[in-house]
Parts: structure tokens; sequence; C-alpha cells
């Protein structure tokens, strides 16, 4: 061998722990996964965001789905994911809500992307005062992006005191856009669980006379969207780490629906129209579409 051209072994210890890092440093740069072929606009003058349930299982699911949504900020500049409940399942000390968010997610986290959470009946209740969730101990709360106001509910216990409080936030919103995401489904055709029906009779007079155009719900691990009811359109987006293959079972109300992988949206919203589209842990597109903003006066249903 020439000279000069050994190595001992600290040496080479030294080389190699020199690539390992240059290959982890490239991994961790971007995501592993093409960009999906976009169906909405993606104008540089609309508020983005995405929509994400039922996530926190911790599994291959959960970060492959993961690896999709890190893909589509590549080429669509979400600054927001908003979280539909079950954000953890099972154990939830400190290392495995690194292992079930922080972890999966922190390639968007250090793009500055804000994750904005409702609870869920997996979430232990001490999870509200998480910081990555941006709960800020609440169980339920508000919070305004450009034009829209989004309310974010408690749905596993909904007493009085949040009925009122969401009454008179909805009634000091003058925002043109409200969107209201809560863990249990007012309206479903998922074969587990399916419709909430006292939450709805409890929810929709409100939703209904305060002009809420969208509602995002998790709970069932499917996709589902609903046909408008009474001008609303609901969602069921609690497939995003846990999945109930064939669980939807389709009805009249259902406009779309996908349960054989997990899915999350994006949304992009314009003046008066909302776009949307679902995207698989494959890449595969399952559905998108447009809302009209609901401009329906105060007060009526």
């Amino acid at each position: 061998m020439a000279p000069g051209l050994l190595v001992n072994a600290q040496q080479w210890a030294i080389i190699m722990s020199k690539i390992l890092c240059t290959l982890l440093l490239v991994l961790a740069s971007g995501p592993t996964v093409a960009g999906p072929s976009l169906t909405v606009p993606n104008r540089p003058d609309t508020f983005k965001f995405a929509v994400l349930g039922d996530n926190g299982s911790g599994d291959k699911g959960q970060y492959d789905l993961a690896e999709q949504m890190i893909a589509a900020h590549q080429v669509f500049n979400y600054g927001l994911v908003i979280m539909l409940g079950d954000n953890f399942y099972g154990s939830q000390t400190a290392p495995e809500l690194v292992r079930k968010f922080d972890r999966p997610y922190k390639p968007l986290i250090d793009r500055g992307v804000k994750f904005y959470a409702a609870i869920g009946n997996h979430d232990e209740p001490f999870t509200i005062n998480y910081p990555p969730l941006n709960m800020a101990g609440q169980r339920y709360y508000t919070f305004v992006r450009d034009q829209i106001r989004f309310f974010v509910l408690d749905t596993n216990v909904m007493d009085a005191d949040q009925l009122r409080w969401f009454e008179a936030a909805l009634k000091q919103s003058p925002e043109p856009w409200k969107i209201a995401y809560f863990h249990h489904p007012l309206y479903g055709n998922a074969g587990r669980h399916g419709a909430a029906i006292d939450m709805r009779v409890l929810l929709e007079p409100l939703l209904l006379g305060y002009g809420v155009s969208v509602v995002f719900s998790g709970h069932d691990h499917v996709y589902e969207r609903l046909t408008p009811q009474k001008g609303i359109s609901y969602f069921v987006a609690g497939s995003g780490g846990k999945l109930r293959k064939g669980d939807l079972v389709p009805s009249p109300t259902t406009a779309a629906g996908f349960d054989q992988e997990q899915a999350f949206l994006i949304a992009e919203v314009a003046t008066d129209e909302l776009y949307f589209q679902t995207i698989a842990r494959t890449g595969a597109t399952v559905d998108s579409g447009t809302i009209p903003r609901l401009t329906r006066p105060v007060g009526t249903n």
C-alpha cells in the first residue's frame, strides 16, 4: 500500500463518524418522499393550514404520514396544523410525548409551523399544558389567523360553562371565516362510533346561528367528508396515526371517504372560498374540492 494511505483504528472511527454525521444532516434537511401533486391553487396571498386527527400512535403509520406532511410543506408552505384530538395514545410519559409528537414533526416545528390541538378522549388531562400543542392549559380556546377565527372545543366534557363561552366567543367574532374543530364528530358514518348525536343537539344551533362554515373532527379512524348539513361542511379526519380499515359505511350523507391508509388535509383560504386536498400515507390524493364561505345573517338557521 502506498505511503500515507494506512489509517489506524482511531482514525478510521473518526472518518466513519464524519460520514455518519453527513448522512444524518442530509436526512434531516428534507423529506424522504416527493411532495404531492397539488390540486389547491397554492397562491402566495392565501392562508394555508393542515388538519391532523388521532395521530399520536407512535407507530410507523404516524411516522410515514408525517413524512408526507413534511413533503407537502416543501411545495405548500402552510404555517399551522390544527389537531383534532387523541394527540397521544397509551403511555404519556415525557419520553413518550417526544416519541409521539416532537420526533415525527420536528422538521415542521423547526421550520416554524405551529400546532394547535383539541383534546381527545385518549389524551391525559395534563397534556393541555404540553407547550408544543399551544393549548396554554385550556380545554377550549379560540384564536385568529389572517381572516379566520378558529374555535377549539373539548367534547369530552361539554358543560354549561363551555357552551356559554362558545356562544360569547361566536358573538364577538367579526372575522368572515369561522371554523370550529373538536374531537367527536357531529355527523359521520363510521361503524365504530359514528355521529355523536347528543353533542350535535348542543352544538349545532350555535354553529348555525353564528355562521360557522366548516367543522373538523376526529375520533373515528377514517377520513370522511359529509355532504353539507344545513349549509355547514363537516369533515372527519381521524386517521392521522390510528387507522380502522374498512370501518366507513357510506350513506347518502357521505360526499367522500377513505379508510385504507392514514390521511391528513391541507387547506387554503381565499376571500370567499376554502380549497382542500386530502393526502394519504402513500402520497396519493384521495379527495379535494372547494367550500364557499357561509354568508347567512347572524342568528338565522
